[in-house]
């Protein structure tokens, strides 16, 4: 039996305008998936999701693709737990050369669902270092964010960017251009995040701008504006200057906003933060509903959430220094 842990993200500056080759940077934050893998000899596969934001669940079905799970939950449930499972588990069976292993697999995560903070993404990060490890296989980060990546963009019909599985597999602050990633010096930075309950809709949100930026050229300019803001952020970040970090988040939310993907929940979150004396506020991850991150070193910006109408959770976020986690 094995067990690995990965961390959630926020994006500091870039997501959507990623999409379209432009940078950005998103960094690891202590809130985590953890997978336990033990291999089984009938090539079935077992998951047992106790936390996902959801009513915890167990399915078990057969190795093949055809071979769905029989079970009397909803059908949007049993795809949460299992979907992401078994392209994680296709990646292993290809490394491993093992093409019939079966396992038992538990998932437990403090990351909610579809809030724009990676909890996908970690929940792949983790499965694939589990169950390669539980075959005896230990993979680099670099491949492990690659496999993990593979499995993402099968998953969301080739729309996921390698931003949120590099960032969880290496930990800390992370640059994503296209296919290429490296890590980032970063400050510790003091973040807060407030969370609205919900989840928006990825696949449309990303559908909105793609329709946006051919329709009209400033749309296409702004997601370029975009990318201006994250190399700016970069500088900061090497500076150490979280103060202009936040001014540029502000700005980051202002033009992602103009595309479409905030909501009346975000933007009531972001302005809360930058009433409290936030040095900035934005929507992290797709938009529509879910997360915003704040920097604020004070207790003023998480008091603040608490009490904002449409905010269901407000909590301090450490860097996480450390990407996947293994316990031996």
């Amino acid at each position: 039996m094995t067990l690995s842990s990965a961390p959630g993200k926020v994006y500091l500056f870039g997501e959507h305008a990623v999409v379209y080759g432009e940078p950005a940077v998103p960094c690891a934050i202590e809130r985590r998936a953890r997978v336990e893998v033990q291999q089984r000899d009938d090539g079935r596969l077992r998951v047992n999701a106790e936390d996902l934001s959801l009513n915890g669940f167990t399915v078990e079905y057969g190795a093949t693709a055809d071979a769905r799970p029989d079970v009397d939950v909803p059908e949007s449930l049993v795809t949460a737990a299992t979907q992401y499972v078994d392209g994680a588990i296709e990646q292993v069976r290809e490394v491993t050369g093992a093409e019939e292993a079966g396992f038992d697999v538990t998932i437990e995560s403090d990351i909610p669902l579809g809030a724009g903070l990676g909890s996908s993404a970690a929940v792949v990060v983790a499965a694939i270092d589990a169950a390669t490890r539980e075959l005896g296989v230990t993979l680099d980060r670099d491949e492990l964010a690659d496999r993990a990546y593979r499995t993402e963009s099968q998953v969301q019909d080739g729309q996921a960017s390698r931003a949120d599985t590099f960032c969880s597999a290496t930990g800390g602050a992370v640059r994503v251009e296209g296919d290429d990633c490296r890590s980032l010096e970063a400050p510790e930075l003091p973040i807060v995040i407030g969370f609205d309950g919900g989840a928006g809709d990825t696949g449309q949100l990303v559908a909105g701008v793609r329709d946006l930026r051919e329709e009209y050229d400033f749309a296409a300019h702004t997601v370029e504006a975009i990318g201006d803001v994250v190399r700016n952020g970069e500088d900061a970040l090497a500076d150490g200057d979280v103060e202009e970090i936040g001014r540029l988040m502000d700005f980051n939310h202002g033009l992602l906003s103009a595309l479409g993907v905030s909501s009346r929940s975000l933007d009531t979150m972001v302005w809360a933060a930058r009433d409290a004396g936030a040095h900035g506020a934005k929507l992290t991850g797709a938009g529509g509903g879910g997360c915003i991150v704040a920097l604020d070193p004070t207790e003023e910006t998480e008091t603040a959430l608490s009490f904002t109408p449409g905010c269901e959770d407000a909590f301090r976020a450490e860097l996480a220094e450390t990407g996947v986690k293994r316990v031996e």
